[in-house]
């Protein structure tokens, strides 16, 4: 009897299968390697395998029931092993296979070609372009151009809409009704409400008023304004660009206006006379108002009351540009606002050609538009969206801008 039989240990059962479907039974002690089961398995499955030492390093054996890969340099007892344990032998997957250096070399050069160049890439690059640089101030006075232009056509189409509509005999009664507009200017009313709660405090109205004028209708803004004003000798004085007398004007203006009495002049005449107050009142109520802030704030930087209201005239109310305005040419002067456009020019002759522009201009609500637009440019869209004004806008702007380009 050998040595070894006397003292081995228990003798274990074990199935083995492999990923091909082969399957056997080994009897080996618990006290053998893993190493040396996988060795005596690669024997059984792969006869002429183990010539080649990669064999035993590129296999590992897997309990089914934990599935634990077995290390191999434990014993099966180590590994906790039982009688008619399930283990399986597999082939360990291959390890990616390292980038080749031309492969490593070509993904950074696809890298960098995808990289944004920086700074002194894109000096190289433009070094022998010609240097082309933008004159803002050009491009600035271009669009103030174009803006002085469309104001050129609105005033002269005012005045050929103004003859149009007084060879109509019924073009009184229709300014009559679309003159209901001209009533609904927000700048030249004061909420009654907040004016009421001012002078429940007991503000003066005449300051109340200049108040909330100040202050865009703010009581609590307003009331700001007149405690830190209280006492201030110029506080009850007439904002800048205004007058007392204005609304006293503006009352007698109207109320001269339906008192003409009988006369012995023709209904036509009279009629006449009644249209060309309408076109007056059209033009008093569209009179330019400058905004009390702006002026306040450009007068503080020293220029004179009067051009700054012409700053602010020429730049809509605008005081960043009203300022640049002052500081610069002072083009176009408010004298230009006033110019219309040549009437023998081909744009001006175009747009008067169109069939839509003159049905327009028999309609009195054009005309109230143009004069809002004139004084009021930023109400543009207002009219573009109009369904009877809008057309008329639209192809006025087709017509300049085609002509614009030739």
């Amino acid at each position: 009897v050998q040595e070894e039989k006397i003292f081995a240990g228990k003798v274990l059962r074990l199935h083995v299968c492999t990923m091909e479907g082969a399957e056997w039974l080994e009897e080996v002690p618990e006290d053998t390697t893993v190493e040396k089961l996988k060795e005596r398995c690669l024997k059984h499955c792969v006869p002429g395998s183990l010539e080649d030492p990669k064999t035993m390093t590129h296999h590992k054996l897997i309990h089914a029931t934990s599935e634990k890969v077995l290390t191999d340099t434990k014993t099966v007892l180590e590994e906790n092993i039982q009688d008619r344990d399930v283990l399986l032998l597999i082939k360990k997957r291959a390890p990616p296979p390292l980038p080749k250096m031309a492969d490593v070399s070509a993904e950074e050069k696809r890298k960098q070609e995808q990289k944004a160049p920086d700074k002194d890439a894109i000096l190289k690059a433009t070094a022998n372009l010609p240097s082309r640089n933008v004159d803002r101030t050009v491009a600035h006075h271009n669009m103030r151009d174009f803006q002085t232009e469309l104001r050129k056509i609105l005033v002269s189409l005012i005045e050929v809409a103004q003859k149009l509509l007084a060879l109509n005999p019924d073009a009184v009664e229709l300014f009559k009704k679309a003159n209901a507009m001209l009533d609904e200017d927000d700048e030249d009313r004061v909420d009654e409400i907040a004016l009421r709660q001012l002078t429940e405090m007991g503000f003066p109205e005449s300051r109340a008023v200049k108040a909330l004028r100040l202050n865009h209708m703010s009581v609590t803004q307003a009331m700001e304004w007149l405690i830190e004003h209280a006492d201030d000798p110029a506080v009850d004085a007439p904002l800048p660009g205004q007058t007392p007398s204005e609304a006293t004007a503006e009352a007698g203006a109207s109320s001269a206006e339906p008192t003409a009495g009988p006369s012995s002049e023709s209904g036509g005449e009279e009629a006449k006379d009644e249209l060309t107050e309408i076109f007056k009142k059209i033009r008093r109520k569209r009179e330019f108002r400058p905004d009390p802030r702006a002026v306040i704030a450009l007068m503080e930087m020293g220029f004179d009351e009067k051009e700054v209201v012409d700053a602010l005239r020429v730049n809509n109310n605008q005081q960043n540009a009203a300022c640049e305005w002052l500081l610069g040419d002072r083009k176009p002067s408010p004298e230009d606002l006033d110019k219309g456009i040549d009437t023998n020019s081909p744009l001006f002759q175009a747009i008067l050609e169109n069939p839509v522009v003159q049905l327009g201009l028999t309609n009195p609500k054009t005309l109230l538009a143009f004069e809002d637009m004139l004084e009021n440019p930023l109400n543009s869209t207002q009219w573009m969206n109009d369904p009877e004004t809008g057309p008329v806008m639209l192809q006025i702007s087709r017509i300049f801008q085609t002509l614009n380009r030739t």
